[in-house]
């Protein structure tokens, strides 16, 4: 599947970032933080990441009819990303996000969706041709879940590779959840999804197969600096990544993804494909922001 196209299916924003020594309690106002803006959301983060990474990449997404929107079209075509199928909003504003960074690298964020809230099961209609001739669907949670749903019944339909990242975290029904391929939690959205609290490489493998068994073939659990744990046909490894002293971590897991969706469509195993994803993802915490900190491909090799 040399070259295989992809496409992403999500949210961009315009991240509003302060980095502070630490992050402010519950009424705390902390001086001396330094600001910044970048072009965020999780799914251009993936989109970005993925072509970055030597992606074919298609991106389905609503923007504003706003400067935050046309600044992001314009660094999605900057990237070589596709943006035919990223629809202007006249009635929303682009989402956005602010987000506090400590010096630990730890954060905190909140969302205002705009129009990513707007994309609809309606705006999949008109792309179905699209959907059925790529090859891999990428897509997370800061869109509608409806359209979640739609797009991932209508891939299953043509029966092309779903990868789900279900993030921000949620409970998602288990019709949805049998019509991806592959999921890719976090310790947090794993237990949200299973009930099982993931502290360890045991407990892990054990979320992992109640997903199994909800009908999603591949589960990938990511577990930040330990790595990732890879279930694939009733067998697993833990993914290792490279040690690096983290500054943001904010796309980690973005990155994680779109990189996994390029070595997938190129052809790599599940578990390949997961370790040049964590390669990428250690990369990118070393790095302030979110499609800023996404790695090219030199670096990874």
């Amino acid at each position: 599947m040399q070259n295989a196209s992809i496409i992403v299916v999500g949210s961009s924003n315009t991240d509003m970032v302060i980095k502070t020594p630490r992050l402010p309690a519950p009424g705390e106002t902390i001086l001396g933080g330094s600001f910044f803006m970048n072009a965020g959301g999780k799914g251009a983060n993936q989109a970005v990441a993925a072509a970055r990474l030597g992606g074919n990449i298609t991106f389905i997404a609503r923007v504003g009819d706003d400067i935050f929107g046309r600044q992001a079209i314009q660094l999605f075509k900057d990237e070589g990303i596709n943006t035919s199928c990223i629809i202007t909003d006249a009635e929303n504003p682009s989402g956005v996000a602010l987000i506090m960074v400590d010096d630990n690298g730890e954060n905190c964020i909140a969302v205002a969706g705009g129009a990513n809230a707007a994309l609809l099961p309606a705006d999949m209609e008109t792309m179905q041709d699209i959907i059925a001739e790529a090859d891999i669907i990428l897509m997370q949670l800061e869109t509608p879940v409806a359209t979640i749903d739609y797009v991932a019944a209508l891939a299953k339909r043509y029966s092309k590779k779903i990868i789900l990242n279900p993030a921000p975290a949620c409970i998602l029904d288990d019709g949805l959840l049998a019509n991806i391929t592959i999921i890719t939690p976090n310790q947090t959205e794993a237990e949200i999804l299973t009930g099982v609290t993931v502290t360890d490489e045991t407990s892990a493998l054990a979320a992992a197969v109640v997903l199994h068994k909800k009908g999603i073939d591949q589960v990938i659990i990511t577990l930040g600096a330990d790595g990732a744990l890879v279930y694939s046909d009733n067998k697993y490894k833990m993914v290792i990544p490279p040690k690096v002293v983290a500054v943001d971590t904010t796309a980690a897991g973005d990155v994680f993804n779109g990189a996994l969706a390029v070595g997938l469509g190129e052809g790599m195993d599940i578990f390949d494909a997961a370790d040049f994803a964590c390669k990428a993802a250690a990369i990118s915490v070393t790095r302030l922001g979110a499609q800023a900190s996404a790695p090219a491909r030199h670096e990874i090799l």
